[in-house]
């Protein structure tokens, strides 16, 4: 517990009006920056106009890449081509994961002018990356992903034979992560639901992972401290904006865009589970959002490693630390263990059913690809789920959920 190394990590600006900062942190790159973001909500974000007016009277040249779904190899070889030539100082992401990964991969190929596919993991040659990146500053507008602190770049290509794999390495990572909570006013309560339940399966499977820390540890716990507090009240309050301006909706917003970057923060260092070993091939093979998966599966995955734990491993020590994730997410001491487990898997369950989270199904997952999935399951974040799990026990974690 006490013997752990940790990645390199982005400076972090993190508070209210930190977007602010953003056009001094630029100018002290250079006078030519690539925008990566998402579809047009960020033209909504507060304080986008002063931002633009600020980069113009300071003659930095903006030039704008969007990003609309969850990005592909095609996608990010494609913005490459197109900015090649342009010798950009900076790169700027702005947006959920979906931009913010996009905006590693082209930040870290626009000096090389190879195919993102030749870095892919499991795809293709897989060649060893040596960079040089293109400075990176990372500016989140949802509270899920955590990808401002991670040096993962997710992409996917959807279909029969489609895959969810990472281009991966320590130069990926920001310079910069600037985490404005303000930011995410615009988020839709689907939105809010599926990014949080992302937050927090990263910070639970980061905590029973195999690879976890004492110094992960204290994050993760901190970090579903504010999940608590926090994601049911958001969710609530986002579809109403006239409680956006309250001092409990700044609150609440604070506190998820805190945990998501804990959460980014400690699967970069330990891993993750079961879960998001599920998220890649469902990503892969159906157009499910990923926090969607997350949210959904989380209290049946919690459940299955539980009782796996149970019936193969009962000194496992992810069985107590489950046990007291129930004691810091339900406010309560249990005094028995398996009592503990059972609230912690009762109020995963509850929280799924209150944000609305749809079953598999209704993306078209059906019974017979099950076993497709489940053989596709096996990637990095399996491994350093607390036990190894049965193809048996996973093909019924599914089928809870479908």
């Amino acid at each position: 517990m006490f013997e752990f190394s940790i990645a390199r990590l982005p400076r972090i600006e993190f508070g209210a009006g930190s977007i602010m900062r953003l056009p001094d942190i630029i100018a002290s790159y250079g006078t030519s920056v690539l925008l990566v973001t998402g579809g047009h909500s960020y033209q909504n974000l507060p304080g986008w106009q002063s931002f633009v007016e600020t980069l113009n009277r300071r003659a930095i040249r903006l030039t704008q890449c969007k990003v609309t779904g969850e990005p592909s190899p095609d996608l990010v070889d494609e913005a490459v081509k197109a900015f090649a030539g342009h010798g950009f100082d900076v790169v700027v992401g702005i947006g959920g994961g979906s931009a913010l990964d996009a905006a590693k991969a082209i930040a870290g190929l626009l000096c090389l002018q190879r195919s993102v596919m030749d870095y892919l993991e499991g795809v293709g040659p897989e060649l060893p990356y040596e960079g040089p990146a293109v400075p990176l500053i990372a500016v989140p507008t949802t509270a899920g992903t955590g990808s401002e602190s991670t040096k993962n770049a997710v992409l996917s290509v959807q279909g029969e034979h489609g895959f969810k794999k990472s281009f991966r390495h320590e130069r990926l990572v920001a310079e910069y992560a600037i985490v404005d909570p303000e930011l995410l006013c615009s988020c839709p309560p689907d939105v809010v639901a599926a990014n949080g339940m992302d937050a927090l399966t990263q910070l639970l499977e980061s905590y029973v992972s195999i690879k976890s820390s004492a110094f992960t540890d204290a994050l993760a716990l901190s970090g579903l401290q504010a999940v608590r507090d926090a994601l049911i009240p958001l969710y609530q309050s986002s579809s109403d904006a006239s409680v956006q301006t309250s001092e409990r909706s700044r609150l609440f917003r604070e506190k998820m865009a805190y945990a998501a970057l804990l959460s980014g923060i400690t699967l970069a260092q330990v891993g993750l589970g079961s879960v998001h070993g599920l998220a890649s091939p469902l990503g892969a093979f159906y157009p499910i959002p990923h926090g969607v998966v997350c949210g959904t599966l989380v209290a049946s995955a919690t459940e299955v490693n539980i009782k796996g734990m149970q019936s193969r491993e009962p000194d496992n020590k992810a069985l107590a630390k489950y046990a007291y994730a129930a004691e810091i997410l339900c406010q309560q001491q249990f005094h028995d263990e398996k009592v503990a487990h059972t609230a912690l898997i009762q109020l995963l369950t509850e929280w799924t059913q209150e944000l609305n989270l749809p079953c598999l199904s209704k993306y078209g997952v059906e019974t017979s690809a099950l076993d497709k999935i489940v053989a596709n399951s096996r990637g990095s974040s399996m491994k350093t789920n607390p036990i190894i799990l049965h193809d048996t026990e996973i093909r019924q974690l599914l089928l809870s959920r479908l």
